[in-house]
């Protein structure tokens, strides 16, 4: 990067302050570089001096091939350190830590508003010096900067030498050998990938999501293998011949056999008629009835094939594995402005039978298999583009950088737009979370203002805004999605705060000694029943009596409200204000008060998870994440209950083993007793903590048996509350986060610091 290119920036930078600044900013520099010279000529004076120390101490202290080595490495590297300080020296003057490359500033790159509003020291939204420095250490080919991990390991040599140098330890002499340099170059390698901290760097302000984007395109689901000869289908007791999309669609029915599915009278009328269609007309005559249809043939087949893979060779399991591998590697990874990004799902989801959730109307239906000319690929026009499988071509190529998708497709059933998109630990989702996040933080700074409003248009004359006000205080309250208006016939009857029929709730002035209760039962996203019982404010209730007159069960609630009216008015409280905000800022709230009230410092790690797990189910209940108690909940329950059993039985034993050690040291009073007894007090110790983390592992798993965590936790909750709250307590970050989860939330656990509050 020359000088001219740094001063061009530093103009794009200061935008209209005018030359004077340029030159007062040009002297500072001079100045400032002056003096790092100076500095950098006493650190190396210092450098050769404790180096000849160092090889004085070693000479008495290593063996002749180490001195050797270290005399060899002194005298034929100390021009070359020399002629490469005096670079590196050159490079860093040309190039300060505010200057950007030239190229990122033509893209428009520009601090976000949410970054500069955060404190300097809060969070780590601000680059740091070190981050800067790291910056300057581009690899020329590969454009990737140098890893962390090989600088931690010069420091660390670094203090065993006793040497303490920040700037010049990479220039040590190294003694390690080749083989080895070329294997910490690729972990290295492998751990800068994954460490990208995109966070620390600025971003587009323009609108655009990335400047280049190379991919391969998805991978199709394979083509379909007929059935061998053997494995028969039986209509009306007699064995006949499919022709294959007729079969292929019948394959899809006898690996369903045993699923609750097929016994539903929608799914199965849904699965004939489509059935039908991919049957030729010969075949339709024959086939009328479902009913004698005899798919147990195929059934069995399929379960056997199962069987198979399960009992595959340890070789055979490897082999598919390392197929598996190869395609990750080839398909699942992109070029998103100079970093290679992990793909969240590469491949095209096979034909078969459309199931949905709760009971949906269209369940049966066939999905079709997608096809390259249904495929939109999106990529940059400098990239290689994708190739299609030969014989075919793609629907179309776009180089649309406002959005994030690679791929999209339509299905063919609710004709929804499918896409293929970035892993959630990519730079794109990441900073979709943390802005996420940052707008519910904002929500915290003016929702008691909103409350207010919203209370004060309880009384108003006009009956849409008194409806729109109650329903701001469901959502808010009790963190109801708003619910969108649908078609009918189209999906199941679900429901949402806007979308509330008369027959959803019931009123009672009073019920179990609480005044004004209302009873909310009803089907929400994805067919999970909400039932509620609550206590609201006086005005609510009597607004609910007043919005309940004169009407039906299947009509409306609130009549004169629908999402897009709620998401206007929202939109004119707070810019960025959805419904889902007010979900986000309460669950996040919730879990920082919980984590508060519920964390003591004297409890032991497995208690504190404890505490953490249930701020995080009372966070669950709130948005209503239900789950089915797992099919292997009980037994899991009773292996649990064997293991915690048998830990008191090793308890009782090592107590009175510790007991005889105690009577044994008292006669004797030697130094052997006295070790035996530490022995076995610190056994009982052991197993103590052991028997106390099972039992908190069952209060756990019994509590959270019918409550999905997870959904909360992955995107309702700001990761930096957990972050900080695992800092705080010192809990290993590994507790809270699975590897997948880590990598998701890299960008909070590197800025959070213990003393975050949301």
């Amino acid at each position: 990067m020359s000088g001219d290119h740094g001063h061009g920036d530093s103009q794009v930078n200061c935008g209209s302050k005018g030359s004077d600044t340029h030159k007062h900013k040009d002297k500072h520099k001079d100045k400032e570089h002056r003096h790092k010279d100076h500095k950098k000529d006493k650190e190396r004076e210092k450098f050769k001096h404790s180096n000849s120390e160092h090889k004085e101490h070693s000479e008495k202290k290593h063996r002749d091939k180490d001195k050797e080595k270290l005399k060899h490495s002194d005298s034929s590297s100390d021009k070359h350190r020399e002629k490469h300080k005096e670079k590196r020296r050159e490079e860093k003057i040309k190039s300060s830590h505010i200057d950007k490359p030239k190229k990122e500033k033509e893209n428009g790159y520009v601090s976000p508003a949410a970054i500069k509003s955060e404190p300097e020291e809060g969070n780590g939204f601000y680059p740091s010096p070190q981050y800067n420095k790291t910056k300057q250490e581009y690899n020329d080919e590969e454009f990737e900067y140098k890893p962390k991990k090989v600088k931690t390991e010069h420091d660390k040599k670094a203090k065993k030498r006793k040497h303490e140098y920040e700037e010049d330890d990479e220039d040590e002499p190294k003694k390690k050998t080749k083989d080895k340099k070329t294997t910490e170059g690729k972990k290295a390698k492998k751990e800068e990938e994954e460490k990208w901290k995109w966070w620390e760097e600025e971003r587009y302000t323009d609108g655009s999501k990335w400047r280049f984007l190379e991919h391969k395109g998805p991978v199709f689901a394979p083509p379909y293998e007929p059935l061998p000869d053997k494995v028969k289908f039986y209509y009306d007791g007699k064995p006949m011949k499919l022709n294959a999309p007729a079969e292929e669609v019948a394959t899809f029915f006898a690996k369903m056999l045993d699923h609750e599915y097929t016994t539903k009278d929608i799914f199965r009328k849904n699965f004939f008629k489509d059935w039908r269609k991919e049957m030729t007309s010969e075949e339709k005559s024959k086939i009328s009835d479902l009913n004698k249809c005899k798919f147990s043939e195929m059934s069995e087949y399929f379960k056997a094939q199962s069987e198979a893979r399960k009992q595959m060779s340890k070789q055979e399991k490897q082999k598919i594995k390392e197929e598996n591998e190869r395609i990750l590697q080839e398909y699942g990874f992109c070029i998103m402005d100079n970093h290679k990004e992990r793909i969240g799902n590469f491949r095209i989801e096979p034909p078969g039978l459309f199931r949905g959730r709760g009971d949906h109307p269209k369940m049966g239906m066939l999905k079709r298999r997608i096809r390259p000319e249904d495929i939109i690929i999106n990529c940059s026009k400098d990239s290689k583009h994708p190739k299609p499988p030969p014989g075919t071509k793609w629907k179309e190529v776009r180089h649309d950088n406002k959005v994030t998708w690679l791929v999209s497709w339509t299905e063919n059933i609710q004709g929804s737009i499918k896409y293929i998109m970035l892993n959630p630990s990519s730079r794109i989702k990441g900073e979709k979370d943390w802005q996420k996040y940052e707008t519910a933080r904002r929500l915290k700074k003016c929702v008691d203002r909103l409350r207010n409003q919203y209370r004060d248009d309880w009384k108003s004359k006009e009956m849409r805004i008194r409806q729109r006000a109650v329903a701001l205080y469901f959502i808010d309250k009790l963190a109801l999605r708003a619910g969108n208006e649908k078609e009918e016939g189209e999906t199941a009857d679900t429901v949402g705060c806007c979308s509330l029929r008369v027959e959803h709730i019931k009123l009672y002035p009073k019920m179990d000694d609480q005044e004004y209760v209302v009873e909310f039962d009803f089907l929400g996203k994805d067919s999970i029943r909400y039932y509620n019982k609550i206590p609201v404010e006086k005005r609510v209730f009597k607004n609910l009596q007043l919005f309940l007159e004169n009407k039906q069960p299947e009509d409306d609630l609130f009549d004169r409200l629908n999402t897009s009216i709620l998401n206007k008015h929202l939109q004119e409280l707070m810019d960025g204000l959805t419904a889902k905000v007010f979900r986000t800022y309460n669950a996040s709230i919730t879990l920082q008060q919980q984590l508060k009230e519920l964390t003591s410092p004297d409890d032991s790690i497995p208690a504190k998870i404890l505490s953490y797990n249930r701020a995080n189910r009372a966070v669950a209940i709130l948005c209503n994440h239900q789950r089915a108690p797992p099919k292997t909940f009980e037994k899991s329950m009773q292996n649990l209950q064997t293991k915690i059993d048998e830990k008191q039985n090793q308890l009782s034993a090592a107590r009175k083993q510790l007991k005889a050690a105690k009577s044994d040291h008292k006669a004797s009073h030697d130094d052997k007793s006295k070790k035996a007894v530490e022995v076995k007090r610190k056994a009982v110790q052991r197993i103590e903590e052991q028997l106390m983390k099972l039992q908190v592992q069952a209060t756990d798993r019994e509590e959270n048996k019918q409550i999905a965590l997870g959904t909360s936790k992955l995107n309702y909750l700001d990761p930096r509350i957990s972050v900080a709250w695992c800092k705080k307590f010192s809990i290993p970050i590994e507790k809270i986060y699975n590897k997948t989860q880590r990598e998701k939330f890299a960008w909070a656990i590197d800025m959070a610091e213990k003393d975050y509050e949301f």
